[in-house]
């Protein structure tokens, strides 16, 4: 009986551990005012070796690229588009195409104009896909909230 339960207690850790979901991808933000009615957000995705994440600029028929979405506030405005550096670009056979991706790190930026000179918090959704050599997860969508100090 100690044989099977010992068994069965090995069979159940091994499943729980292959069951684990992968979280390749770690998020972080923050905010710097760069006068009193200007500021840039900061979003910074940290890559586990091996992995990455794609570009916004990734062209239909290939993995779903990198997209942020500023929830609408009287308290700002964004001004321009969210900018990132320059991505590694190369041919990827799960595609059949170029793709442009971002490895290991990566911080993306959006500059914002602000109606008020106190406290502000931009608040937005982003949503990714990540890839290794061997598989890709499923597309995340992940909230995010930044505040912007006085």
């Amino acid at each position: 009986m100690k044989k099977i339960m010992s068994a069965l207690f090995v069979l159940f850790l091994y499943t729980g551990v292959h069951a684990q979901i992968l979280t390749p991808v770690k998020w972080s933000y923050a905010a710097k005012r760069i006068s009193a009615t200007e500021a840039v957000v900061f979003m910074k995705a940290t890559i586990d070796n091996g992995w990455h994440i794609y570009s916004q600029t990734v062209k239909d028929g290939g993995p779903i690229k990198t997209d942020f979405k500023f929830t609408p506030s009287k308290a700002y405005t964004l001004v321009g588009k969210t900018i990132e550096p320059t991505p590694v670009t190369k041919f990827e056979n799960a595609f059949k195409m170029n793709v442009s991706y971002f490895e290991k790190e990566v911080i993306f930026q959006q500059k914002v104009k602000l109606t008020s000179p106190n406290a502000t918090v931009v608040k937005g959704q982003l949503e990714y896909m990540t890839c290794n050599d061997h598989q890709c997860l499923p597309p995340e969508d992940v909230d995010f909230s930044v505040t912007i100090i006085k």
